[in-house]
């Protein structure tokens, strides 16, 4: 995997998310991070549907001269993988609203195995996520290896995914037309 810049990601995700109007009322950790655990349910629900994105389709059309936008929903739009990317965006957000620095750790331990289902390892996440003995930096760094790590457990780009969708969310409307 290439060098990813963390806190390029970081900064990216925040900016996006302050200019669609996410930070306004609800900036407590507790919803930052409830909302991190939606991305992850959501995923969860993209493996139960089995539906993953289609990138040979997307791909093709796109390289044709197709609308990003359109393409997106059809092909990659509710996947595992975009949702792990959500997953993702959301945790860069928090780092950025907090103003957390993201630079490279090294992680000593994974909660997330190859041994265990997607859900185990969803939940794993999540548990520590909301494991109240870490720093937010802790947290966060530590959650944001860990989607990674179950990503690579599936040979998702989850770096791609996550650049796609960071394009995706630019074109939507404020608060993606939502009420937070």
């Amino acid at each position: 995997m290439s060098k990813i810049n963390w806190n390029e990601l970081r900064d990216k995700a925040y900016k996006s998310a302050r200019e669609h109007g996410f930070h306004e009322g609800f900036e407590s950790k507790k919803v930052a991070l409830m909302l991190v655990i939606t991305e992850l349910s959501e995923a969860i629900e993209a493996d139960r549907n089995d539906r993953h994105a289609d990138l040979d389709k997307f791909k093709s059309y796109i390289t044709k001269g197709g609308e990003f936008w359109r393409f997106f929903i059809l092909f990659i739009k509710d996947s595992v993988e975009d949702e792990l990317a959500d997953t993702a965006i959301r945790l860069f957000d928090f780092a950025g609203l907090n103003k957390i620095d993201l630079s490279d750790r090294i992680i000593f331990s994974y909660v997330v195995s190859k041994k265990k289902s997607f859900i185990e390892n969803c939940f794993d996440i999540v548990r520590d996520i909301v494991n109240y003995k870490y720093t937010n930096e802790e947290l966060v760094n530590y959650s944001i290896r860990q989607v990674f790590e179950l990503a690579s457990f599936y040979d998702i780009d989850l770096l791609w995914h996550i650049n796609q969708k960071m394009k995706y969310n630019e074109l939507r409307p404020y608060k993606n037309g939502k009420k937070y």
